[in-house]
């Protein structure tokens, strides 16, 4: 049966022809022709492979709320980051082409800074995938002189000689070498130093602030009652100190309680951890972070959601602990405890 059109029909489909194989002819007469709803082009599907050809620019990552973040890492990959505020802990996961450097540079702080905190000799070589703990210690810098030892310096300022072999990569038998500047964890100098927005800002004879020796607790927020005490009965032992720490003391295995629900963010079990032996970070839903350290065990892993008050592991004296007891930061806000 053969298909009757209109002459109307069969002239209008002849003209689309035509001006598709002669488009300036199509042109000249869309511009001549006045637009309305029935004249105006009716839209046609895209005849490329890609119906959404145009895509530009980088992307970029929103860090807690607060910083954008290149997708793209030292090295063009993707950096995996929990974490942004100075005081916070970050977590890095090490993409292919990364180097340590890059990544030390990417979080402002030194290449020992890592090794020291995630337990790496000198010359490691990272693999992509592992998982790096950054944390912003606090301490004083050196310029060694005559006569300097490990012994003297931790005297000196306050500190631990084990600890500042360990963060320098130096043998606890070695000589230091005259001039040479070294970093002192944790170390303190006479003259109280003021949270400055700047990472060096003080000096002290041959001593230099890298980091705030103390969280500015005035600055802080205060949530009342969103953490309760992370141990049950027990003592203080000491009041705040290092990153608005406290410590608490009970027997050997006690239960640790998280103080408010979060997620674990770093679960880390043997080795030193920068002093915090076995330790736990948790993130809360209000920006803040708590920190567990010194633990016996931890029985929580990262990424696990926490309510408040669940068990996550018990006290113990791992990592740079005198005694039984728990070492609780909140990075954040306030120590209520």
């Amino acid at each position: 049966m053969a298909l009757v059109m209109p002459v109307t029909v069969k002239a209008s489909i002849w003209s689309d022809i035509v001006d598709f194989l002669n488009p300036k002819r199509a042109e000249a007469a869309q511009e001549a022709t006045p637009q309305s709803v029935q004249t105006m082009p009716l839209l046609h599907a895209a005849t490329n492979f890609d119906p959404n050809p145009s895509k530009g620019g980088g992307e970029t990552t929103i860090v807690d709320d607060s910083a954008l973040l290149s997708e793209e890492g030292p090295s063009g990959t993707i950096a995996d980051i929990t974490g942004s505020d100075s005081h916070m802990i970050s977590v890095y996961v090490v993409r292919p082409g990364d180097t340590l450097s890059q990544i030390a540079k990417l979080f402002g702080v030194t290449t020992n800074t890592i090794l020291w905190a995630n337990d790496l000799p000198k010359g490691t070589l990272l693999k992509e995938g592992m998982t790096l703990t950054i944390l912003p210690i606090s301490g004083v810098g050196h310029t060694v002189r005559s006569g300097d030892t490990l012994a003297s310096l931790a005297k000196k300022f306050n500190a631990d000689a084990e600890e500042i072999a360990q963060f320098n990569g130096l043998d606890s038998h070695d000589a230091l070498e005259v001039g040479a500047d070294i970093l002192i964890p944790n170390g303190e100098i006479a003259a109280p130093v003021a949270a400055p927005s700047k990472k060096t800002v003080a000096r002290s004879g041959s001593a230099r602030a890298f980091e705030p020796l103390l969280v500015n607790i005035s600055s802080l927020p205060t949530y009342g009652g969103y953490f309760i005490r992370p141990v049950v009965g027990g003592v203080r032992t000491q009041g705040l100190h290092g990153f608005n720490g406290v410590d608490l003391a009970s027997k050997s295995g006690a239960p640790i309680l998280s103080a408010a629900a979060g997620t674990v963010i770093i679960s880390r079990q043997g080795g030193w951890n920068g002093g915090y032996g076995n330790y736990i970070v948790i993130k809360h839903g209000n920006g803040t972070q708590t920190l567990y350290g010194h633990l016996l065990s931890n029985i929580v892993s990262e990424g696990q959601e926490v309510v408040q008050g669940q068990v996550i592991g018990y006290m113990g004296s791992t990592g740079k602990s005198t005694g039984t007891h728990l070492h609780f930061e909140i990075r954040g806000a306030k120590n209520p405890f």
